[in-house]
């Protein structure tokens, strides 16, 4: 909301109608500025019809674009994008630009300043040389070229001086936690406890306690494992646990529109985070997530949600949510194996939540970002490194293996008495392949501190969190 580079953006859309051009029509234009202020001061300017001419019309606030809340695009572009598989990108001022997250059909998204964000909205296209190559033709029938439409810094300042005081901020952001008449008219139910509404699409009561014994059981090593996804590097939170609007015809969908919610109600999976159930069908669900499990048996790969499910004859494709299914229905425990950077990105606490409750009990990477290994020690799935120089494909892994790690019941060893307990540096796996072969390997054991330790040991850190508020409320 930098009222420099906002009303830069809102001054190059006018010089741009004042010249005749316009948008090209296959792109898709939105404007969600940071504050409500901006609002104001364009009204005051008076430079809301020129971003309106271009299509730049208000839809909302804060997050919005960059969480994939800008809507869908139309949707004889979206069948064309899938259907011939085009790789579209979006161009915005935010500040995430994670593959897929702006909209399911948008592969790629670039970071830009405002005013180039209506600039390659002239333009139409990311493949263009604003220093060559003109925007469009004029009214006066001669070439515009960008360098003709950019404003001047002081064209910018006078603006700024003469649109923007103080006392909008102060009106802006007095009840700014206050909320308009729909969110103050929302029922409230009193108590000292949440009341869950088991209808709700948005907020349901998690499974993290359900079964939860007072004490701790020791933790095990794993057996029979499958592997629910082959990754390569730099694979991040956001390739794990997308925040993007909800693609119809995948099981996060399925799950909505079997509970009564129609498409356009879908909104993203930022927006129902307080939601297991879809959270747990968008986890691994990128559309830019490369499983290489399936290079086997797709010809160039696939990217998307899914995975080889080997509950069924000839480990066919199925959805990643749809394979973990049967893979818990047969109490068979999952690993993912990945590169360098496992986990980058933001520290998005649905990617550890998302991956335990798909079934998974170990990741084994080649590096870990720092926040995620620790989320995931934090909901109970044990961090493992390959050994120094290797990885899934020196070690020739290719994900159809049987997978045995043993070692892990250290943690129960509750060591000399002057800690919590004993903390292996190394666990055992041995990946047992079709034709009895077998690959063996000592994997590092990221489980970095004590602390953590007692998290794995009992769980993951919410319940030991309320395991110690239990004990404290007994002891009063």
């Amino acid at each position: 909301s930098n009222p420099s580079v906002m009303l830069g953006a809102a001054l190059l859309a006018r010089n741009a109608v004042d010249k005749g051009l316009s948008v090209k029509p296959w792109v898709k234009t939105t404007m969600a500025p940071g504050s409500q202020v901006v609002s104001d001061y364009y009204d005051r300017a008076g430079l809301w019809p020129y971003l309106e001419k271009l299509g730049f019309y208000l839809v909302g606030y804060g997050c919005t674009t960059c969480i994939g809340n800008s809507g869908p695009l139309p949707e004889e572009v979206s069948k064309a994008v899938n259907d011939a598989d085009l790789s579209v990108t979006a161009v915005l001022s935010g500040n995430r630009n994670f593959e897929g997250r702006i909209n399911p059909d948008v592969k790629m998204n670039y970071l830009a300043s405002p005013p180039l964000v209506i600039a390659y909205a002239l333009a139409g296209t990311m493949d263009f040389d604003f220093d060559t190559e003109p925007l469009g033709t004029g009214k006066d029938g001669k070439e515009v070229f960008l360098r003709d439409i950019w404003p001047s810094q002081k064209d910018i300042s006078d603006t700024i001086a003469a649109s923007i005081d103080r006392e909008m901020f102060v009106q802006n952001y007095a009840d700014v936690f206050k909320g308009d008449d729909r969110w103050r008219n929302l029922p409230t139910p009193s108590g000292n406890t949440f009341e869950w509404d088991p209808a709700s699409t948005y907020v349901r009561k998690p499974p993290y306690f359900d079964g939860m014994p007072a004490e701790p059981q020791p933790v095990s090593d794993i057996s029979g494992a499958r592997v629910l996804a082959l990754l390569g590097d730099s694979v991040t939170t956001d390739h794990i646990s997308p925040a993007s609007s909800i693609k119809p015809g995948t099981p996060a969908a399925q799950y909505l529109e079997a509970n009564g919610v129609a498409r356009k109600d879908f909104n993203s999976f930022g927006s129902r985070r307080g939601n297991h159930e879809v959270m747990i069908r968008g986890t691994f669900a990128n559309i830019r997530l490369r499983n290489q499990l399936l290079d086997a048996i797709v010809e160039g790969g696939v990217s998307g949600g899914y995975t080889r499910d080997f509950t069924q004859p000839g480990g066919p494709q199925a959805f990643i949510y749809d394979a973990a299914q049967n893979y818990a229905a047969q109490n068979i425990p999952l690993v993912v194996l990945g590169g360098k950077e496992y986990g980058s990105g933001s520290s998005r606490d649905w990617a550890a939540k998302g991956t335990s409750l798909l079934g998974v009990r170990a990741v084994i990477a080649e590096s870990f970002e720092r926040i995620h290994r620790s989320n995931l020690v934090g909901m109970g799935v044990i961090p493992l490194q390959f050994p120094a120089g290797e990885s899934a494909s020196s070690l020739k892994l290719d994900g159809t293996e049987v997978y045995d790690i043993t070692g892990i019941e250290e943690l129960n060893d509750p060591g000399d008495g002057t800690g919590g307990g004993k903390t292996p540096k190394t666990v055992h796996v041995k990946a047992a392949k079709a034709d009895g072969s077998a690959v063996e390997f000592d994997a590092v054991v990221r489980i970095d501190t004590p602390g953590e330790a007692d998290y794995y040991r009992n769980g993951g850190i919410l319940q030991f969190v309320l395991r110690n508020m239990l004990r404290a409320g007994s002891s009063a």
